[in-house]
C-alpha cells in the first residue's frame, strides 16, 4: 500500500459532482495525514459535530481539530475505498467509504486499522465543508 491509494469499487461511477466531493473527501485524508491542522479548519464547518464508533457521545469542531494534531495516532499509509457518494441539489453531499490505515502511536507502535466513514458535506460557494461523521474502526461498539 502506497502512502494513499484509493479503490474505485466496481460499481461506482462518478458525475463530475460526485468526483469533486470524492476527491475532497481524499484531500481532506492526505491534510490528516500530514497533520496539517490549519486546513482542516478550512474543510470543517464551524457547526461541525461527529460521532466515531466505540465513543460515548458526538464530538464538536474543536475535537475534530485536535483529532489530527500531533499528539493524536500518526496515519503512515491508508487505502480509501468509496462506496456511495450522492450529492443532493448540488449543496449537500454525502459519502460512504471503507478505508484500511496504518496508524502508530507512541504507547502501540504500529498497527493495522480497518473502518467505515459516512460523512455529510454542505457546498459553501465552491467549497465542501464538513458538517458531519459517523463511523469508525470494524468491531467498535
Amino acid at each position: 500500500m502506497n502512502v494513499m491509494e484509493t479503490d474505485r469499487g466496481e460499481d461506482i461511477s462518478f458525475t463530475d459532482e460526485q468526483r469533486q466531493l470524492w476527491d475532497h473527501v481524499k484531500a481532506l485524508w492526505e491534510v490528516a495525514r500530514r497533520r496539517e491542522v490549519e486546513p482542516v479548519r478550512k474543510f470543517l464547518h464551524r457547526s461541525y459535530s461527529g460521532w466515531v464508533t466505540g465513543t460515548d457521545t458526538p464530538h464538536d469542531y474543536e475535537a475534530a481539530i485536535t483529532s489530527v494534531g500531533p499528539y493524536s495516532p500518526r496515519v503512515l499509509r491508508y487505502r480509501l475505498k468509496p462506496l456511495k457518494v450522492t450529492v443532493f441539489d448540488h449543496e449537500v453531499g454525502v459519502v460512504h467509504y471503507s478505508y484500511q490505515a496504518e496508524v502508530e502511536t507512541p504507547d502501540t507502535g504500529g498497527k493495522s486499522v480497518a473502518g467505515r466513514w459516512t460523512e455529510v458535506y454542505k457546498k459553501d460557494g465552491d467549497v465542501w465543508l464538513l458538517i458531519s461523521v459517523s463511523g469508525g474502526p470494524d468491531g467498535m461498539r
